[in-house]
């Protein structure tokens, strides 16, 4: 007999179609919009299993934004990712890391949400074989297609949707349109379709891992550096075991696991980068939004992340995501070096 668990898939455009339903008010909108950014990531997939084969690997000799150099697969994939959200009619304005400026659409084909994304994040570790992705949030815009670039510019608070999809062993494609869900869905190549494979995902309050660059230790703040010491060297009557540390260097890859398993992932700011590394509007703003409604939380050190307002497309902020006890540790102790760090002393 067959078994119905088998054979009764949940697709991502299945979900999608489901959750519109819940939604009687809904126009299908934001489904169209989710699967532009669904075939996307399924190009993306494709060209980075195979790109050591047709030389996609290497320097496509430009820099981007960022003055960092672009691999030919960022190229494509920031190409690939503008060409099918035009396509679908439902956006305005694109926000990528690899695009100096604001993309607007045409007239013609805009609608009513502005996505910000980063088409292969991690790329300069793709020549090793490390996990990339993609990182994306998607925002409604108060004057729909008649909407200005100023909209853009708002609280991360206001994200509907954001997601990342993950190229490695497997393609993973993690997604949350709020109401404190988050789903996991994993590609199945012989279909061609995303499959749910990680329901309801809750990231464990405290975790035993963390995850941070410490070869720039030299260069942190006080704060920081007793943070990273504390889960190194913890207190004998805490009674608490030392974290392990795991660093890959793909952000995709390294809040994965963070998801999946707890702990702490942080890229903090630093005598190098006073304003942190990552970029708020298309790698801060969707991975604490997914964090958060995974039952985790996402700060700078002093602010909730999705508290930020950014003042330029291409802002960056320190950020330290991870379960909720590990956080609110974060939290304290850049809370008793508030002097040190407003440049008094204790």
């Amino acid at each position: 007999m067959t078994d119905h668990h088998r054979t009764n898939l949940m697709t991502l455009t299945r979900y999608v179609l489901e959750e519109q339903r819940q939604h009687p008010d809904a126009t299908g909108d934001l489904t169209i919009a989710m699967n532009s950014v669904q075939v996307g990531c399924k190009f993306v997939e494709a060209c980075v299993r195979k790109a050591r084969l047709i030389n996609l690997v290497g320097l496509a000799g430009n820099t981007n934004v960022q003055g960092e150099d672009q691999k030919k697969l960022d190229v494509l994939s920031n190409e690939m990712f503008v060409n099918a959200l035009m396509a679908s009619g439902k956006f305005s304005f694109m926000v990528s890391e690899e695009v100096d400026d604001i993309v607007v659409v045409p007239e013609e084909l805009r609608g009513k949400y502005c996505i910000t994304f980063d088409p292969l994040d991690g790329s300069s570790n793709i020549d090793a074989g490390v996990n990339v992705g993609t990182i994306f949030g998607i925002w409604r815009l108060p004057s729909g297609p008649k909407a200005t670039v100023d909209e853009i510019l708002v609280p991360g608070s206001e994200i509907i949707a954001g997601g990342y999809c993950m190229y490695g062993s497997s393609c993973n494609l993690i997604l949350t349109f709020g109401n404190n869900r988050v789903e996991g869905f994993t590609l199945d190549p012989a279909l061609g379709e995303f499959i749910l494979t990680h329901p309801d995902i809750r990231i464990p309050s405290r975790g035993n891992i963390y995850s941070v660059n410490e070869g720039n230790s030299l260069y942190w703040d006080e704060a920081t550096r007793a943070y990273f010491d504390g889960l190194k060297f913890p207190a004998a009557e805490s009674g608490r075991k030392p974290y392990s540390a795991r660093y890959i260097g793909s952000m995709v890859a390294d809040v994965h696991r963070t998801l999946l398993y707890g702990g702490v992932f942080a890229y903090p700011s630093d005598r190098k980068s006073r304003s942190g590394k990552l970029r708020i509007l298309y790698e801060s703003f969707p991975m604490a939004y997914i964090v958060e409604q995974a039952g985790g939380r996402a700060t700078t050190g002093t602010q909730r992340v999705l508290d930020l307002v950014p003042k330029n497309i291409h802002d960056r902020c320190p950020i330290f995501l991870g379960g909720a006890d590990d956080i609110a540790e974060v939290e304290a102790a850049f809370a008793s070096h508030k002097n040190w760090l407003d440049g008094t002393q204790s």
